[in-house]
């Protein structure tokens, strides 16, 4: 363990050493960021999960830096250039881009202008050239280097190639990177305009056709959404800063003043610097620091979206009838038993002949009765609303209809999961199946899905693979580990995500399920092969058996911590069930009497208030929302209306809300609220339920514009629409619901 990135951590993260310590040291044992967060708090001084993932992240970000300083010390020594001086820059580096500044001149390099003039034997020349002495005739010198076997011919070659050397001295400067680096953070612009010829074919970018704005304050989705028309050939992008400043910067710290004959070599040099080198490596590390923001922002808003879908209530364990909609090919339709077993499957036709919806309504009432149908779930898809429509006019006593979000069931129905499970079925009972279980408990479903397939992002096809990928698994986690997983139910794309699980203790554990029963106790999980001590320790806590030898194997009190809970229900006379139903017995605990070495009071506390709620859901308790009826498609909708939606996305420009026309409409965060609003994020949840009322409506291009404000300012039907505020997805990153990306 390092201790200076200890210490960094802990300025940079307001935290006590002993704190980032003690993670470190669990982390590095291989504790899970849950686990420690739940189990270690008097460890670790009570951090929370974000706390301990910032930790994580900063010290292993400095792990990367100090290999990278010992590959460049290694290669800079092996060049015979390490001075004393140098290695205490390099080992004084904080950043990879001062590191590599400082890398740049004993970096090898191809062929470039200044070697070549080296080869010549023109360096010399150069260097006498830069010390720009008054006295010195830089013609006079540059004729003692005239030689024509070298490919100098003349004095005017041999000034050439020494400007071009000191142009790759002043290039690879440190501090000139630094203050030109600084210069471009501080007011760069990030400019894009149309390539010429493709203003029709690339009308989706028609915003940033002549497009400018101050990097420092642009927004992440519209940084994404220029870089995506370059990439796609429909926009040029630049990034520049003005050339007359930075040279100004460049003229004071290398060309000397008064004026001579050689500081006038030097500013061409400087000049010629600035405009082939020096500002097109700049850019692209501007490029490159505007992108990372970006890509940030758009990981963090998808990120926090997709918590809140994993999140999201669940109707629980209820006998359900899924519908998947469809016109031609008639609606897929499957019963779930309450933990989600495929109990039957059949297609039926609603929106044909009279003939084929009586037979419809027969085998519906037939399902329902059969297979005692608590709740019919219906995808919202393609005919989604004329199948919800068919459902309620039903009118089935105590069976609620309820509209489900089916944004990458067609994904699970052809993953290798679905295949595992369901060999024998095609992929519309697969997906039937998604769609009501979904219903069930959304996180237990999501999970198998690849969370880029569920659209609650913004541009994730453009940003950081890897950065997205570890972002979405450590929310995913977090959220399955928050929840609690039964173990005795469980699929094995949710028992990897427990901690100190993977896919193969996930696997080993359905295999024992399978071949020996139900576990009847969190011990028995120690008899699984692949599953030792150490990922006992940290996925036991999160394990729920209900209904086991013991009552405390469906809360959240880890396995080490029973013989407490057993002393304290010993002290006050009762059972450990009593005291888990008694709070009168709760309350004569005091929990300080059983402070420990090994356990403090942060667990005890936490143990007292799991007895209380054992096992309990930390979701919010499942409501329905119910569409406007006979509003179902888009030429329904008239400015003024008022309707009842549920938030699909929130983005940093404002959020998407599905009002049950196939097409989310969207609310800018100028129409969110009647006050000031930062971010969208501080205001809307995905799956939040909101009133909106509609502005204006785009049946050409399929948009429509909401508001959420008292009054807001709607516009007649047919007046110019809004500009976009972003463009549109290509074909091949588009989710399987189109719906969630509108222009």
């Amino acid at each position: 363990m390092n201790s200076s990135h200890i210490l960094k951590v802990c300025q940079e993260l307001n935290l006590r050493e002993k704190q980032v310590v003690a993670a470190a040291v669990l982390l590095d044992e291989g504790g899970t960021v849950p686990f420690i967060a739940r189990y270690r708090k008097e460890v670790t001084g009570s951090l929370d999960e974000v706390a301990i993932t910032q930790i994580r992240d900063r010290l292993r970000q400095m792990q990367e830096l100090d290999e990278r300083r010992a590959a460049i010390l290694e290669s800079i020594t092996k060049q015979g250039k390490l001075s004393d001086d140098l290695k205490e820059k390099i080992n004084a580096a904080q950043t990879m881009t001062v590191l590599e500044d400082l890398y740049l001149p004993y970096k090898p390099k191809r062929r470039t202008r200044a070697t070549i003039a080296k080869e010549k034997g023109l360096e010399p020349l150069a260097a006498l050239i830069f010390k720009q002495n008054p006295d010195v005739d830089p013609k006079i010198e540059a004729a003692r280097f005239i030689d024509p076997a070298k490919g100098v011919a003349d004095i005017d070659e041999a000034l050439a190639g020494s400007r071009d050397i000191i142009a790759e001295w002043v290039n690879e400067n440190a501090q000139a990177r630094a203050r030109i680096r600084a210069l471009y953070l501080e007011k760069a612009v990030l400019e894009s305009k149309v390539i010429k010829g493709k203003e029709q074919e690339g009308v989706k970018f028609k915003d940033y056709y002549d497009w400018k704005e101050p990097v420092k304050t642009a927004p992440s989705h519209r940084v994404l959404a220029m870089r995506r028309g370059e990439k796609e050939e429909f926009l040029m992008m630049r990034i520049t800063v003005g050339e007359q400043e930075a040279l100004s910067i460049l003229h004071e710290m290398f060309v000397a003043s008064p004026a001579n004959a050689c500081s006038s070599q030097v500013q061409m040099a400087v000049e010629d610097c600035f405009k082939r080198l020096l500002s097109l490596s700049i850019e692209t590390e501007a490029r490159l620091l505007s992108k990372q923001k970006a890509d940030e922002e758009a990981i963090q808003v998808f990120a926090d979206n997709l918590r809140q879908l994993l999140m999201a209530s669940p109707l629980g364990q209820k006998n359900i009838l899924a519908m998947d909609p469809g016109y031609r090919t008639g609606c897929k339709v499957v019963c779930l038993n309450a933990q989600g077993k495929l109990m039957h499957h059949t297609v039926i036709y609603v929106t044909q002949s009279e003939a084929e919806k009586e037979r419809a309504i027969q085998t519906m009432k037939k399902l329902c009765q059969t297979f005692d149908i608590e709740c019919i779930a219906v995808g919202n898809g393609t005919a989604g609303r004329e199948t919800e429509a068919f459902a309620r006019f039903l009118k089935l006593p105590g069976i609620q209809v309820v509209m489900v979000n089916e944004s990458g069931a067609s994904i699970y129905s052809a993953s290798d999961a679905a295949r595992e499970e369901f060999p024998d079925h095609d992929v519309t009972v697969r997906g039937s199946v998604s769609i009501g279980r979904r219903l069930q408990d959304p996180l237990a479903e999501l999970v198998k899905i690849d969370p880029k397939s569920i659209g609650v992002g913004q541009y994730q096809h453009d940003v950081d693979q890897n950065k997205l990928k570890n972002m979405l698994d450590d929310v995913v986690i977090s959220s399955v580990n928050q929840v609690g997983v039964e173990v005795n139910s469980a699929s094995k794309q949710l028992l990897m995500y427990v901690s100190g699980l993977g896919p193969a203790s996930a696997q080993a554990i359905v295999e024992h399920r399978n071949t020996n029963g139900a576990f009847n106790a969190r011990e028995e999980l120690k008899k699984v092969p692949k599953l030792g001590a150490k990922a006992f320790e940290q996925a036991a806590g999160f394990l729920r058996i209900r209904g086991g030898k013991s009552s405390l194997d469906a809360s959240a009190v880890h396995p080490e911590s029973y013989a407490i809970v057993e002393r304290m229900a010993k002290d006050v006379g009762a059972s450990v069930e009593d005291l888990m139903k008694d709070e009168k017995l709760r309350q004569k605990i005091d929990v300080h009497k059983y402070v420990s070495e090994q356990v403090g009071l942060p667990t005890l506390l936490d143990i007292k208030e799991e007895l209380a709620k054992p096992g309990r859901d930390p979701r919010a308790k499942f409501e329905v929302v119910q569409f406007k009826e006979g509003v179902e498609k888009l030429e329904d909708l008239t400015p003024g209306m008022e309707l009842t939606g549920i938030v699909t996305n929130v983005t940093a420009f404002g959020a998407f809300v599905d009002i049950g026309v196939h097409q989310d409409g969207l609310v800018h965060i100028s129409e969110m609220s009647d006050t000031y609003i930062k971010s969208p994020a501080d205001f809307l949840k995905v799956q939040q339920k909101v009133k909106v009322k509609i502005l204006e409506v785009d049946i050409a291009r399929k948009r429509i514009s909401l508001s959420m404000r008292s009054k807001p300012s709607v516009k007649p039907q047919g007046s110019k629409p809004s500009p976009k505020p972003f463009a549109k997805p290509s074909e091949s990153e588009k989710p399987v619901r189109k719906s969630l990306y509108r222009w």
